[in-house]
């Protein structure tokens, strides 16, 4: 179990923040960051607590970190059936129901695929014919997107785009990695193998001017060409880790030919 100085460390380093430019936000003296990050003193649990806010620290890791200090955890880790949360697993199910037939699904912090739509079934089954997602979460089966992007025949194979998309994906998930570790070697897979298809030096090459105002993803498929891009919906103040972890991403056409498509394909 990492110490509690090793993880306010990483996690001030993930949000770029020098302990000077923290010890202003937190209102403590530079001194006092610099013995708690080197495991010299404890913070006071509501000056912890202010601390992990200020770090925007996942609330997992919050709770993680005030055990790692001494303290009860604050917040709760409920499983998404249970009776406390039926109103948000609605929501969940109205969200994805709602979208049909485009894409959707809900994911947690780990990247664990939890519920697809019907559109969400027939794309998965249209990229990775070999693997039925949808039957797999039925069977209570354990997938995780992370693992599917790093297979060699996964979601990255079909991309058309993959030049423009992967070294802006793997951004993104470094990031996400840099607030949880536990990520670092599935994202470490992925940028294998794009580095594999790309070349490293095409794969950390920074965009500089955008062609387009959002990321959009083509894939070839036995349809035809598909393009879709994507937003996210997430809890607005979730106060259990459980909530705090899951998004919707939903897919949307980017061009009326891949609409056309899709409303045709899912029934």
């Amino acid at each position: 179990m990492p110490s509690l100085s090793a993880t306010l460390r990483q996690l001030r380093q993930a949000r770029r923040l020098s302990q000077l430019e923290l010890s202003l936000c937190l209102e403590v003296s530079q001194r006092h960051v610099s013995f708690v990050e080197s495991g010299r003193t404890r913070p006071s649990r509501a000056l912890l607590m202010t601390w992990l806010q200020e770090l925007e620290a996942p609330l997992v890791v919050r709770n993680q970190a005030l055990l790692e200090a001494g303290y009860a955890p604050v917040y709760s880790h409920l499983p998404l059936d249970d009776p406390a949360l039926a109103q948000a697993d609605a929501a969940l199910q109205h969200l994805l129901n709602a979208h049909d037939p485009m894409p959707a699904l809900v994911i947690d912090a780990g990247w664990n695929l939890l519920r697809l739509n019907r559109g969400g079934q027939w794309l998965a089954a249209t990229l990775m014919p070999a693997i039925d997602l949808g039957d797999s979460l039925g069977n209570g089966a354990s997938i995780n997107l992370l693992d599917l992007l790093a297979h060699p025949e996964g979601f990255t194979k079909p991309i058309v785009n993959l030049q423009e998309v992967g070294p802006a994906m793997l951004s993104i998930l470094r990031h996400e990695a840099s607030m949880q570790p536990d990520l670092a070697p599935r994202v470490e897979a992925i940028a294998a193998l794009l580095g594999d298809r790309l070349g490293s030096q095409n794969l950390n090459q920074r965009e500089l001017s955008p062609s387009t105002p959002i990321l959009t993803t083509r894939y070839a498929t036995a349809h035809g060409e598909l393009a879709f891009f994507s937003t996210f919906t997430t809890f607005g103040t979730p106060r259990d880790i459980t909530l705090a972890s899951l998004r919707v991403e939903h897919l949307f056409a980017a061009d009326d030919a891949t609409r056309a498509l899709v409303n045709a394909q899912v029934r």
